[in-house]
């Protein structure tokens, strides 16, 4: 009456192929997105020298813009009061000297590839220093304060004389606008002191 079927057996997936697809997926996926990359703060650390030949650097007071970051997170600039808000256009006024005042820093009148003779502001010095208990989040807006203004004076002479923003310029441009406006930064934290 009833018969027994047999029991057929299911043929086998053929899996020779999955880890080349897996991997040709790893590898367009890999290719293909971006990763977020970490940006740095841009500083030029000085070169180790020998410890016994220290050299002084006599700097006139008119050139050296001193910040001051506490322990508490207090910013001052050159012993006034200051925010990070406000810190930015402090940096651009002090480092451009538009005015030629007496008491912002000498400029110096140089011939700059693209430029031509221009007044060029290499004499200053923005010195921090900063306490070793004052928060990350305070140093780093103090940092990019100073940044700020360096790039507001370096877009506006961009915008001037090549008709586009400094991100804009190719690196010719770029050096020639950061040869008008370089970055001249000292910092010392506690007692150690970088350039």
């Amino acid at each position: 009456m009833f018969k027994s079927r047999k029991k057929r057996s299911l043929p086998e997936l053929n899996t020779t192929s999955t880890a080349d697809i897996s991997f040709m997926l790893l590898i367009f996926f890999l290719v293909t997105s971006s990763m977020d990359s970490d940006e740095g703060l841009a500083r030029q650390l000085p070169t180790p020298e020998d410890p016994t030949e220290e050299q002084e650097l006599v700097v006139k007071k008119r050139n050296v813009l001193l910040l001051a970051l506490d322990a508490a997170d207090r910013l001052t600039c050159n012993g006034d009061s200051t925010d990070a808000a406000q810190l930015a256009g402090r940096v651009a006024d002090f480092v451009a000297n538009a005015a030629a005042d007496p008491e912002l820093p000498e400029l110096s009148e140089r011939d700059v590839h693209l430029l031509g003779r221009c007044k060029v502001s290499d004499r200053h010095v923005i010195f921090l220093r900063v306490d070793p208990a004052a928060s990350y989040n305070a140093y780093f807006e103090m940092q990019n304060a100073i940044l700020a203004g360096y790039n507001q004076l370096r877009d506006a002479l961009a915008q001037s004389r090549f008709g586009h923003a400094y991100a804009q310029c190719n690196a010719e441009q770029r050096d020639a606008v950061a040869m008008v406006y370089p970055q001249r930064i000292s910092e010392e934290i506690g007692n150690r002191q970088l350039e």
